[in-house]
């Protein structure tokens, strides 16, 4: 074995060749799978895309590093089902570009705290983790109760989306900013807006509790609340692939 190794060493053009043949299998392996991708892709006909309040959210939570330390991929192990929830299923991510799956729990995996936690948790959670878990390392992110969310670009957000092939319509672009709005705000008109264009099953609550205005801080808790939540898919199907 060891003699072919120095043989292909000597020969450049073999070393090539062999190389060539290394990676062409190593790239069969990882291409091959898509073919078959919508037959492994279970359906959901009740998935919806991020609203705009959610997608600034989410940039938040990238921005602010929150994958570096909290996954969002539940396995199929039984110690992390009965944790976490049902395991993560390949629909629940087809409109997370990008994908935050992650691989490192310095916190716990996030993919079902969607609709876990009220958002007065959430908020005093990010304020000071320690006031809700003691022995929390999390830094504080109090500062966003007061940062203003920007929201007149999200619309250029959404474009880029659907650019990616997100089925956002040009009715959900031109209204994005006014979405994010009332989203935060369910006692307004906008509010209205949004469960038209979204659906019936979007959440729209007053997030960070303060009516004057629209922050960072009701972004990231309208994400966090969606969080595995854009279909119920993987509460409906059975778990009995667990190992």
């Amino acid at each position: 074995m060891f003699n072919l190794h120095y043989r292909l060493e000597r020969n450049a053009i073999g070393f090539v060749v062999a190389i060539l043949v290394v990676a062409s299998i190593g790239g069969f392996v990882e291409i091959a799978p898509l073919f078959t991708i919508d037959e492994t892709v279970e359906k959901a006909p009740d998935m919806r895309v991020y609203t705009p309040l959610e997608v600034a959210g989410r940039n938040i939570y990238i921005r602010e590093g929150c994958y570096a330390c909290h996954s969002q991929m539940i396995r199929t192990l039984r110690d992390e089902v009965e944790r976490y929830g049902p395991y993560s299923l390949a629909v629940e991510s087809q409109y997370d570009h990008p994908m935050l799956w992650g691989s490192k729990r310095t916190g716990p995996d996030l993919a079902r705290v969607g609709g876990k936690y009220s958002n007065d948790w959430h908020v005093a959670h990010l304020n000071n983790p320690r006031d809700v878990v003691p022995e929390s390392n999390m830094p504080a992110y109090r500062w966003m109760s007061e940062k203003l969310l920007r929201t007149k670009d999200l619309g250029g957000h959404l474009a880029a989306l659907r650019d990616v092939g997100l089925p956002y319509t040009d009715e959900m672009i031109a209204n994005a900013s006014n979405d994010a709005i009332g989203q935060a705000n369910p006692d307004t008109d906008l509010a209205a807006g949004v469960a038209t264009r979204y659906g019936d099953k979007t959440y729209v609550a007053l997030f960070d509790a303060d009516l004057s205005k629209v922050t960072e801080m009701d972004a990231l808790v309208a994400y966090l609340q969606v969080v595995g939540r854009l279909t119920e898919v993987a509460h409906q199907l059975p778990q009995d692939e667990v190992e």
